[in-house]
């Protein structure tokens, strides 16, 4: 299949996404308390909740299991026509798996599978959010008031998935999505051990990671932005005042030199705040950026050395392999 480049416009942006934890209460305690965000609704074993700043009425679905993960991730398109469009390229690939109509205050969804096995979907009808007496801005131009309160966080920013297939799943976000690749992590033979696709100006928003276990369908972190990097700090010390568990950071990336911080919430996920003034990509014709085993091996980019669980860590948790 050949990269049409005029069709990359037709995924707006990433949300709204799924999460499963075994402790629900303590979870959904960590994102309203810790992290800053609204409940919103809930319906029996699930509860939503939303980021101040996200137009749609809500950001992320904690839904009760017996083991973390990621659930569906739900891709709004840039058009009822780009829907049309990217299911007629999914079904060709034999990974569409019909549409659902129940999916909280979201129109009709067409269900896909990447080629390792998560669960994504297309959309295009959506309600937005709806600020009361509570949480009102002041400028009207945000969907709710500043909540001044843990974390602060603005939106969802990236999801970053396990992957036992890293080239497979790179042909099916360049050639089915068309997104685009705007840096790699490469193995001694070139081909791909981490791919960064970016579906608009922002320099990524669907990461995909090798899993070492050579498992499938598993999560490395979800993403959530700060307006500053004074936020992420400031939240290093609610996490750690609340008992979160502090993976690594603050720091800086190398790779998109994002400012970061890395902590698991309470049913095993990783959560990752990083700031929203992320670099942006403006260049139609970017050339991917091919990051070695050598310079990976120097660190992050003020010299943190990368934690042995960030390469070891994923949910749901899986027995290490044998060897």
């Amino acid at each position: 299949m050949t990269h049409d480049p005029d069709a990359r416009r037709d995924i707006a942006h990433v949300g709204p996404i799924e999460l499963y934890t075994p402790v629900l209460e303590a979870s959904r305690d960590f994102f309203v308390q810790q992290m800053g965000l609204r409940e919103v609704h809930s319906d029996g074993d699930s509860v939503y909740l939303h980021t101040w700043d996200d137009y749609q009425s809500w950001t992320v679905r904690l839904v009760r299991r017996d083991t973390a993960g990621i659930g569906r991730t739900y891709l709004r398109a840039a058009s009822p026509q780009a829907v049309a469009r990217l299911t007629a390229a999914i079904d060709a690939a034999r990974l569409g798996t019909g549409v659902v109509t129940d999916v909280h205050n979201l129109g009709p969804v067409h269900m896909f599978r990447d080629p390792d096995g998560h669960e994504l979907g297309l959309y295009w009808d959506v309600e937005w959010y709806r600020a009361d007496d509570t949480d009102r801005p002041a400028l009207k131009n945000q969907a709710a008031a500043y909540p001044g309160r843990g974390a602060n966080l603005r939106r969802l920013d990236h999801v970053n998935y396990l992957t036992a297939d890293v080239p497979a799943t790179s042909a099916f976000l360049r050639d089915v999505l068309h997104a685009r690749c705007t840096e790699q992590i490469v193995k001694d033979d070139g081909s791909p051990q981490a791919i960064w696709y970016s579906v608009g100006n922002k320099t990524y928003d669907l990461v995909y990671t090798e899993d070492w276990t050579g498992s499938r369908g598993r999560l490395h972190h979800v993403a959530f932005a700060t307006d500053t990097r004074e936020e992420i700090l400031r939240a290093a010390d609610v996490c750690l005042d609340a008992g979160v568990h502090i993976e690594t950071g603050p720091h800086k990336h190398a790779i998109q030199q994002t400012f970061f911080l890395y902590v698991w919430e309470p049913g095993g996920n990783r959560i990752e705040l990083c700031n929203a003034g992320a670099r942006l990509i403006l260049a139609p014709d970017w050339k991917t950026i091919s990051w070695t085993r050598e310079e990976r091996a120097k660190g992050q980019a003020w010299g943190l050395k990368t934690i042995d669980t960030f390469h070891t860590h994923g949910t749901p948790v899986v027995p290490a392999p044998a060897d």
